[in-house]
């Protein structure tokens, strides 16, 4: 979906017209628009929010369309209790918007639209009394502790460079809907134009709201704080997935009503009502976290993009590595391509140096070489990032004598070995470490011996983010080390810390994982080294080449944003002359994607196809395979043309997950129009499908996967 082809959409009937009946979108189970009966002399218009009954319970909802006509009968149509005038209603362009997107990734607009809504929103008032929802409702009010808040003290905004000028001015005389791709290197001042764009935006017109989207929870606190520095007369409201409920309802209401003029959020913010919306920013839009991986499997940046294009205002899609697909719609002239070619501040790029690792010695899993240039980085009082994306202890504990491993009882994994407090005991089968599962969760104790042979010589294989860190500990016993990965950030407060300590000069070693590769901005930082580069170099899925290209020019980008000496990246590999390392020793962001999309071109993959998965899971294997094969077959009973390609299923990589056996089925097609018309076809089948294999099944359509 990248670009989308937004069609016209008819608009709902308009308020005030008498009608009998509302069509009321439900989230939750059965999601979907039902019908309802409009009370005698109760005011009813599309977007208001609606209290009704469901079963003996009721539920809040949101009125989608007015009409005069029912497929039920009036006798057993049940009426609307009450509408909520204290929650703002939904424009129509919201419901346009929520209708189109849900019919494109074939799913209910209910579901999509109302689940991103706060919870706490959704609870429907007390029959018997207002006392109650009035102190819930209490609880959404702006406040300067939970909602949107008001920071004193604009800073000073940072001089452009003649380019970042350039680009401004480009941004500013556009006045319609143009996707624009802002294609710059890191530390090109990205973030100083979205400022400098947003200021333009919310003066050019009062009222005027602008959102900007991150792929991340943990990008929003720094962008956060220059935000609210740069509008200091603005309200700011954040919304993401792990607020409190009262405090992203508060969020999400000043959003709503249009009083928090802009708006901070990760992909769910995509989906918020926004009355006043003039622009949107996507910053790292080349990064999967866009994509949702429960429920209707959106993209947030595909969805921004189709927003922007229904309400007719410009977008700008950010990044240092742009995805394949907006650099070849950039190329083709879909979007417009915006470039930032040097560092703000005059700072070099880093000098990448690729290191082997086949024959090397190493010491806690650094070369000679990474030892000298962190110990020398330390001695001139600057920062280094040592960069590893396994958390944990060890990605698995093993035994010797009879090749035991710690697989998961309930996936096709392993249980990691993590350690649980500071490296004093060496024990394994000490209570500080545990075997946790990084895919269902499920834990155990590390054994003291052997399950299978009782050997007690147990041995942890491979590194994690905290064995490194007890590492580089012996190595450099007078370094500052400060370690920061989603175990640590799952500690309330932690990040901030950690952020804070960085940006003090308080720690000389940094250890992270993808979560410091992108967004942050290290001053002291001159050294990165990359422990090991190898793990997507030859994965099975055909985009793993271009993330693994992304993560590296992003974490390289941390070193030496400001500073006027040299700085480098030393990236540790065991296929030095791999074409990859070429072109990121160069910085040649271009010259790599030249060559993945001539690659994918070839292969017939996007964007020169377009393609859609049917997930499915079941107690067996056999039985999720004889689900997918039957849906084959009924999708091939279609007769349909020889552009449309439908792969046999196959197990996933990860075939069993949470006690599930799980199987996919790819359908491919070079017509997107071709694919969705018989998509929403197939769609309509499968649940009577599934009731004919013996077993439970459940099945997910993925439109535009981006894992396979």
């Amino acid at each position: 979906m990248h670009p989308l082809s937004v069609p016209a959409i008819a608009q709902d009937t308009a308020p005030g017209i008498a009608a009998a009946f509302a069509q009321v979108l439900l989230d939750g189970p059965l999601a979907g628009s039902y019908t309802y009966r409009i009370p005698a002399g109760l005011a009813v218009a599309p977007g208001q929010w609606a209290v009704v009954p469901w079963g003996k319970a009721r539920r809040v909802g949101v009125v989608e369309a007015l009409t005069d006509i029912s497929a039920i009968t009036e006798e057993k149509l049940r009426e609307i209790a009450q509408l909520l005038p204290e929650l703002p209603p939904l424009a129509p362009q919201w419901l346009d918007f929520v209708r189109f997107a849900a019919g494109y990734y074939q799913g209910e607009p209910a579901e999509l639209g109302l689940g991103s809504v706060p919870k706490l929103l959704r609870v429907p008032p007390s029959p018997r009394t207002r006392k109650r929802a009035d102190s819930r409702l209490a609880a959404f009010d702006p406040t300067p502790g939970a909602g949107p808040t008001v920071h004193a003290g604009a800073a000073a905004p940072e001089r452009l460079t003649p380019e970042q000028q350039a680009v401004l001015d480009v941004l500013t005389a556009d006045t319609g809907h143009q996707p624009w791709l802002l294609h710059g290197i890191t530390g090109s001042g990205k973030t100083e134009i979205y400022l400098r764009w947003f200021r333009h935006l919310l003066d050019g017109r009062s009222p005027s709201q602008v959102l900007l989207l991150v792929p991340e929870i943990g990008l929003t606190p720094s962008l956060l704080e220059q935000l609210r520095r740069r509008f200091p007369a603005e309200a700011v409201a954040v919304l993401h997935s792990e607020m409190p409920d009262a405090v992203r309802a508060s969020n999400w209401m000043a959003a709503a009503s249009g009083q928090a003029r802009i708006v901070l959020g990760t992909r769910l913010a995509v989906l918020a009502q926004l009355p006043h919306l003039a622009g949107i920013v996507v910053d790292e839009e080349h990064d999967p976290s866009f994509k949702q991986q429960e429920g209707i499997r959106y993209s947030a940046r595909d969805m921004a993009i189709a927003r922007a294009s229904l309400a007719r205002l410009p977008i700008v899609l950010g990044s240092a590595t742009p995805s394949l697909e907006s650099w070849s719609n950039a190329q083709t002239g879909r979007y417009r391509l915006l470039q930032l070619t040097s560092r703000a501040g005059g700072a070099a790029l880093p000098a990448v140096e690729v290191v082997p690792l086949r024959g090397a010695r190493l010491k806690h899993g650094l070369t000679d070489p990474a030892v000298t240039a962190i110990q020398a980085t330390i001695g001139r009082g600057e920062q280094v990032l040592v960069f590893l994306n396994r958390r944990g202890y060890a990605p698995v504990m093993s035994c010797d004598a009879c090749g035991w491993l710690s697989r998961c009882d309930h996936c096709d994994a392993f249980r990691v070995l993590h350690r649980l407090g500071p490296a004093s005991d060496a024990r394994f089968g000490a209570s500080k470490y545990r075997l946790i599962c990084h895919h269902c969760a499920s834990e155990a104790p590390a054994p003291k011996a052997c399950p299978g042979c009782g050997n007690q010589d147990l041995a942890a294989l491979g590194r994690g983010t905290q064995r490194l860190e007890e590492g580089l500990a012996d190595l450099f016993p007078q370094a500052r080390i400060a370690r920061l990965d989603r175990d640590v950030a799952s500690r309330r407060g932690a990040t901030e810390r950690f952020l804070a300590a960085a940006h003090a000069g308080e720690v000389d070693l940094l250890i992270g994982t993808q979560m410091l590769a992108k967004g942050h901005d290290f001053t002291r930082l001159t050294l990165v080294v990359v422990v090991d580069a190898d793990s997507g170099l030859f994965a099975s899925d055909f985009r793993a080449p271009e993330r693994l290209f992304a993560t590296l020019m992003q974490v390289a980008g941390r070193a030496g944003r400001h500073s006027p000496g040299a700085a480098t990246t030393l990236i540790q590999t065991r296929h030095p002359e791999h074409p990859l390392f070429t072109s990121l020793a160069a910085h040649d962001y271009p010259g790599f994607a030249a060559g993945e999309l001539r690659a994918r071109q070839a292969s017939g993959l996007p964007p020169y196809a377009h393609q859609a998965l049917l997930l499915a899971q079941a107690r067996t294997l056999e039985t999720t395979l004889g689900f997918l094969q039957a849906a084959r077959e009924h999708l091939l009973s279609f007769n349909p043309p020889p552009e449309l390609s439908v792969c046999d299923p196959v197990p996933m990589p990860l075939a069993k997950l949470r006690d599930q056996c799980r199987a996919q089925l790819l359908v491919e097609c070079g017509s997107r129009k071709l694919l969705h018309r018989l998509l929403a076809h197939w769609r309509g089948r499968l649940d009577p499908l599934a009731g004919t294999i013996r077993g439970t099944i459940r099945w997910q359509l993925v439109i535009d996967p981006v894992e396979i």
